[in-house]
């Protein structure tokens, strides 16, 4: 009954504080909007869909961020809902100031600036590599197309779709960064949804191009590339 008690008062003690000593670090709806915006324009840019395929594949992606910025500057969701067991197991922790919302740095004893942490760095790298894969990827495949031909140079000399694997990269590493509760849920959804459209896209390919796909395919993993390959890869351009 103690226990009850406490966990209820926790609760209490959190709520009032959304109310006034986290008002000022949340509730920056302009800053979900800006962000949500800027990230999806900067994917759209690179990504550029085409097909309905694709618009469901970047809808995905997009409505992950906006849910991710929505927690990150509107609403803390994830730190309300968690409030009471945060409060009882790091009573030291201000768990609506901003900076608690890089739960993983938080939860690990991390002393200095989050921005600064071992998972907020990471998750910087991941980032940059997904959107790299996205961009670099989508000219190889855009020159492809144009030449009607299929895409078998660049990146897509190691995986078959670096592009899908991007998006992967970048939402890992968003939730390195500022995990949530809704995006940890979305997450494995969005990887099995980027599975089956890169199914469906290889059947269209094979389709198209027939014994060269299947050729292609054959020596070429769908997301994570082969060391070994790339050893073989480096070996063939120094020759």
């Amino acid at each position: 009954m103690e226990d009850i008690t406490t966990r209820q008062s926790n609760r209490e003690r959190v709520e009032s504080s959304v109310m006034t000593d986290g008002a000022s670090d949340y509730g920056l709806w302009s800053l979900v909007v800006l962000n949500s915006a800027i990230f999806i324009f900067f994917a759209f840019s690179f990504f550029k869909p085409q097909t309905r395929r694709d618009w469901r594949s970047f809808g995905a992606f997009s409505a992950f961020l906006v849910a991710l910025f929505t927690e990150m500057y509107g609403f803390p969701l994830t730190l309300y809902f968690l409030s009471g067991w945060l409060q009882s197991q790091y009573p030291d922790v201000n768990w609506l100031a901003h900076d608690s919302g890089h739960l993983l740095e938080m939860l690990f004893g991390w002393k200095g600036s989050p921005h600064f942490g071992p998972f907020h760095l990471l998750s910087t790298v991941f980032i940059g590599l997904g959107f790299y894969l996205i961009a670099a990827g989508w000219r190889t495949l855009y020159a492809a197309q144009k030449a009607g031909q299929l895409a078998t140079t660049g990146l897509y000399a190691h995986v078959r779709h670096p592009q899908y694997s991007g998006f992967v990269l970048i939402m890992f590493g968003f939730l390195l960064q500022w995990p949530t509760l809704l995006t940890l849920a979305m997450f494995p959804v969005l990887v099995w949804m980027y599975s089956r459209l890169s199914i469906h896209e290889e059947r269209e390919t094979e389709k198209a191009f027939g014994s060269d796909w299947r050729a292609y395919a054959a020596r070429t993993p769908r997301f994570i590339p082969q060391l070994r390959n790339l050893r073989r890869k480096q070996i063939e351009e120094q020759e």
